[in-house]
């Protein structure tokens, strides 16, 4: 039992997470006397875990790894990645613009989130009114009572929008896709150095078990997370929808960072640079 060490693994409340980290939580694969100690956070408060190193492992928004580069390594697997789709902004008013969204109150779900960036980078004079993701329904709470004029909607409410009688003003990933010809690396999963390079290695691979199991066991996954999961949506108990939205996010590229998502995580640097939005050059650096 000595040789048993905790490793602390935190991860957002979205579907997709709990999707890639279901084999170590439910003990499916060997761990090789690893513990992993799970906790659950907003994207918010996940990105503030590792801006204060305060985990081992945790997701984060690909735009906080801009702060972190130099205690964290990026895992070359569980990505989330838009390929021409990505994070909406949606309103109540039919009638607004995306080009009239200056000066208007836009809801975002963190200055560190990569949704905000990329809108920013989009609309740099708009003012953020910062809502967090959890309870998913306090955007559309937000949106609903007029407190805001439009909202940067990251999680699974994207696909229920409609019913609630929401307007899309931009899909982020689709403008990323007409402006660079590249996906857009929404978050990813961090490790942290001084767990040394040994240890990284033996736990990427582990992880990266993990996410091949549930790509491998895709039905029973899925049947877990509608039989666990509280969700503050009604719709989201939907087996369809909920295996529409893993499809976006929890597929072969969550295996794997293709080529054209590492570039585009060094370019979405490069824009946020020159915007004056990231401070310095970012090295992004990958663990084994």
């Amino acid at each position: 039992m000595k040789n048993r060490q905790t490793i602390t693994l935190a991860y957002s409340v979205d579907s997709d997470d709990l999707f890639m980290f279901y084999a170590l939580l439910e003990n499916k694969i060997d761990t090789q006397g690893l513990i992993f100690e799970h906790q659950r956070r907003d994207t918010l408060a996940l990105n503030d875990l590792a801006a204060n190193c305060e985990v081992d492992i945790t997701a984060v928004s690909i735009h906080a790894y801009a702060g972190i580069s130099d205690r964290y390594l990026l895992l070359p697997h569980g990505g989330s990645i838009g390929v021409n789709y990505g994070p909406l902004v949606l309103s109540w008013n039919p009638q607004l613009k995306t080009e009239a969204l200056a000066g208007k109150r836009i809801s975002v779900p963190g200055f560190s989130t990569t949704a905000y960036l990329v809108f920013k980078l989009i609309c740099p004079d708009f003012i953020p009114q910062i809502i967090p993701i959890t309870p998913f329904a306090k955007t559309f709470d937000a949106l609903r009572e007029h407190l805001v004029d439009a909202a940067v909607v990251i999680h699974e409410g994207n696909l229920t929008y409609r019913e609630r009688g929401f307007h899309k003003l931009l899909d982020l990933g689709q403008w990323w896709w007409r402006e660079t010809g590249l996906p857009l690396p929404l978050g990813g999963n961090v490790i942290r150095k001084g767990l040394g390079p040994e240890k990284i290695a033996r736990i990427s691979a582990l992880l990266r078990q993990s996410i091949a199991y549930a790509l491998e066991h895709r039905e029973e996954v899925i049947d877990y997370l509608l039989a666990r999961e509280k969700r503050d949506d009604p719709a989201l108990k939907d087996r369809g929808l909920l295996d529409r939205y893993l499809k976006l996010y929890a597929n072969q590229d969550t295996l794997e960072y293709p080529p054209a998502a590492r570039q585009g995580i060094s370019e979405l640097f490069r824009r946020g640079q020159n915007a004056g939005l990231i401070k310095r050059p970012v090295q992004v650096e990958f663990a084994p």
